[in-house]
């Protein structure tokens, strides 16, 4: 006989939406995001609001991305994703610092420019929310019409007092806004959240995924806080400031999260990457299988499945 899924949005043993369920079911198969650098800036970054970003930032996820024409760094991309998965759709995905972050008319020249390859099928954007100003949202919703679009907001966690400590320049009721006016367009919106930020306990990490699952956005994106060489929480790492999250802690933490989020919402991502060459902490985050395989087990062990806490 057939296995039964014990969640409604799977076809396997899955708990939880995930992205593959998501992109099997809207594009037909696999899809894999090609990693793009548009050489964008952020208000933290450039002097507009701080000076070397957030004190986690690494350098706007460029540690995954070539200085190439964006040409080049789609072709390389391109044969990646093609070495791992020969028929796999394409979608590509500026990744690197803020991304709405410029004059529409260079936005627009980038977009366009990643679209007019024949293979690529969508656009992910990731970005600030006080960075789309209305002609840059204007300019959203016209891709949108022709596109699978998804703007991805960071928001890290919904407590000002955390996003303030580590200099985020915005705060949640600036978020809202801008996730609200998105959803008003028909934009699908990923929410970034970032686990083990110091000074926040389980209790209120999970207070985030329940306050922004209500919010019921297409898909969000749970991080690990990796410890970063050249970054300032490296400092406060080395003074003995910052602890990370230990693994059983972080397994329960994402555990309990999924729990009280939506289960049509899809989880795009359960930890997230650093860079091997300048992670510091936790040394455990590298071995991502383990991670997966344990909140797999856990929510198993507790029968629970995606959104099954919001009852």
């Amino acid at each position: 006989m057939p296995q039964t899924s014990p969640f409604c949005f799977s076809d396997d043993n899955k708990r939880y939406h995930t992205l593959y369920y998501y992109n099997k079911h809207r594009f037909g198969g696999r899809a894999y995001k090609a990693v793009l650098d548009g050489g964008f800036t952020c208000p933290t970054l450039d002097g507009t609001k701080g000076f070397g970003g957030c004190d986690f930032c690494d350098g706007g996820s460029g540690a995954f991305t070539k200085p190439l024409p964006l040409p080049e760094q789609l072709a390389l991309e391109r044969e990646r994703i093609h070495r791992r998965n020969q028929n796999a759709r394409i979608i590509a995905y500026f990744q690197s610092h803020t991304c709405t972050y410029g004059t529409p008319e260079r936005l627009r020249g980038l977009y366009e420019a990643a679209l007019s390859s024949p293979d690529v099928i969508g656009l992910s954007i990731g970005t600030r929310p006080d960075c789309l100003p209305e002609e840059v949202l204007s300019l959203l919703a016209e891709l949108n019409g022709r596109t699978a679009l998804t703007v991805e907001l960071g928001l890290q966690t919904i407590h000002d007092a955390t996003a303030d400590s580590f200099g985020r320049g915005y705060g949640y009721a600036d978020f809202l806004r801008s996730y609200q006016r998105l959803q008003a367009l028909g934009i699908r919106t990923c929410i970034h959240l970032i686990n083990g930020l110091p000074g926040e306990r389980r209790e209120d990490m999970i207070a985030t995924a329940r306050t922004v699952g209500a919010l019921r956005p297409q898909a969000i994106k749970l991080q690990l806080l990796h410890i970063l060489e050249g970054t300032r929480y490296a400092a406060l790492w080395r003074e003995g400031c910052i602890r990370p999250m230990t693994q059983a802690d972080y397994i329960e933490t994402v555990v309990q999260q999924l729990r009280v989020l939506p289960p049509e919402t899809v989880i795009e991502r359960l930890t997230g990457d650093g860079e091997k060459s300048r992670l510091l902490a936790p040394d455990w985050s590298m071995d991502k299988i383990r991670t997966l395989g344990g909140i797999d087990k856990r929510m198993a062990a507790l029968g629970a499945v995606q959104g099954d806490a919001l009852h």
